[in-house]
């Protein structure tokens, strides 16, 4: 493997923590694009804000730091303005499914071409382990200690699945390879993929026991299926000790959104002459 793709910054994710497998899932995944041919400089990855942001200074590719909850807009942009690139979008649970909900539902819908690969450690580690909507119910945290049981988590792979999301699959951190092939398969997949990823917070809250316990690969399950896909999505609501299925759940074809939203491409001379009409109307 190219050391390279590691920068020199200094890591300073606790000890034990999920986002090291994704980090290095993500490198490889990226090494083999580049060599089957991907251009390097036509891949770039949109952090959010939390814990797994920090993988924008670690991975030696061009990256952009959003805002809170904000990644898949930012990379939904720089898809319509050069729909070449390959956008990847790495958001935390806390990032995408509560700030940056409504963000992430209206890409499946639209079926904009980027990947959003969710470091779900079902926590906000970066400040010191408050809930997020997939916390489980009997989650003791800082800002919630007597449990939250009367606001339970709910399922994101239900709401993708309602949102007309065209690759939907799940990962964990602690079976590396797998999660390797799931990456690859969501990148590669035109058109909104996700890939809901279990880690753990080594600090907050660490599930390694119940995961390594429950989850599995559905034996024969077809991802073309919509009616399978949503009862192994039903098997586990994020809260129940019911199994947790691992693999591709769902996967279709839909014409994506910037095949039908084509940005209209101009010379250089053209775009400076818009950016001086438009900066005539201001003054």
């Amino acid at each position: 493997m190219n050391p390279s793709f590691i920068t020199d910054a200094q890591n300073t994710w606790c000890l034990g923590c999920g986002n090291f497998a994704l980090q290095h899932a993500i490198k490889d995944v990226i090494f083999g694009l580049i060599k089957d041919g991907t251009p390097r400089e036509s891949i770039v990855l949109v952090a959010g804000i939390g814990c797994h942001g920090k993988i924008a200074d670690y991975l030696n590719i061009s990256t952009f730091y959003s805002l809170h909850g904000r990644a898949i807009a930012v990379a939904t942009g720089i898809k319509l303005a050069n729909p070449d690139l390959t956008v990847i979008c790495s958001v935390g649970d806390g990032d995408t499914y509560a700030e940056g909900l409504a963000h992430l539902i209206f890409a499946a819908k639209r079926n904009i071409d980027i990947t959003v690969i969710v470091h779900n450690n079902r926590v906000y580690g970066l400040t010191k382990g408050q809930y997020t909507p997939t916390s489980p119910g009997k989650y003791h945290g800082k800002s919630t200690p007597r449990g939250i049981s009367d606001d339970p988590p709910f399922n994101p792979v239900e709401i993708l699945l309602c949102s007309g999301c065209g690759f939907i699959a799940r990962g964990y951190t602690r079976r590396q390879e797998e999660l390797t092939g799931l990456i690859h398969d969501a990148i590669v997949h035109r058109g909104f993929s996700v890939v809901d990823t279990l880690q753990i917070c080594a600090s907050f809250l660490d599930m390694t026991d119940m995961y390594n316990e429950r989850v599995y690969v559905p034996d024969g399950h077809n991802p073309e299926d919509f009616a399978a896909a949503c009862m192994i999505a039903r098997e586990w609501d994020y809260d129940s000790d019911g199994p947790i299925a691992l693999g591709t759940i769902y996967r279709k074809n839909i014409p994506t959104y910037e095949s039908r939203f084509r940005v209209p491409q101009k010379s250089d001379v053209e775009k400076a002459r818009s950016v001086d009409k438009i900066m005539r109307e201001r003054s």
